[in-house]
């Protein structure tokens, strides 16, 4: 596995280095044949370190990791321990995917922006109405994505896996494009559009 370490606006020793090599190789060992890729992020944030963890395990399975602490081994034992927490929660089911992902179709791709907020002048400045609209027009990121052919529950997983807030996934049963998301009161919703017709 090809492990990257790197500090932002921090200087990392080597000896942290090699820890965070050793652990990490231990960790996907002990879940994963083998792992593809794995970048840590140190960074810090007022008087605490933070690490980040982004492992990508097999092809388009993302597993993410948070931490802080004060000092970054610490940080570093925190985001690993988020990670193997996942990993043991989904054991089962990671490995099932990972088996049957040869034997299923290759992923859709797409593209990814992220749009950056604007705000506009109001057309009518007075007391009374001085609202603002705001838009989002600005094109700040775009990247390549993938949306994978997944049953709703693995969606889930992969959704929980990558710590992300929502996942876009053709339904396996439909073949329709859905989304999972993690509603503000921490369910998960489902946006089905074969289910309204």
């Amino acid at each position: 596995m090809q492990i990257t370490v790197s500090g932002k606006q921090v200087e990392l020793s080597e000896a942290l280095k090699v820890r965070v090599n050793t652990a990490l190789t231990t960790i996907t060992g002990k879940y994963f044949d083998h792992a593809q890729e794995a970048h840590i992020t140190f960074s810090r944030a007022r008087s605490f370190f933070t690490c980040d963890i982004n492992i990508h395990a097999a092809r388009g399975l993302v597993l993410r990791g948070e931490g802080e602490a004060a000092d970054a081994n610490a940080a570093f034992d925190d985001a690993a321990e988020h990670i193997a927490k996942r990993l043991r929660r989904y054991r089962r089911r990671v490995n099932d995917h990972a088996r049957d992902a040869s034997q299923r179709e290759r992923p859709q791709n797409a593209r990814q922006y992220v749009l950056r907020q604007e705000e506009e002048e109001p057309q009518d400045i007075s007391v009374d109405t001085a609202v603002q609209a705001v838009t989002y027009a600005t094109v700040v990121a775009e990247t390549g994505t993938h949306i994978a052919s997944l049953s709703v529950s693995d969606a889930v997983m992969r959704m929980d896996l990558a710590d992300q807030p929502v996942l876009m996934f053709r339904n396996r049963t439909t073949n329709e494009l859905n989304v999972v998301y993690r509603r503000s009161d921490g369910h998960i919703g489902w946006i089905d559009p074969a289910a309204s017709g």
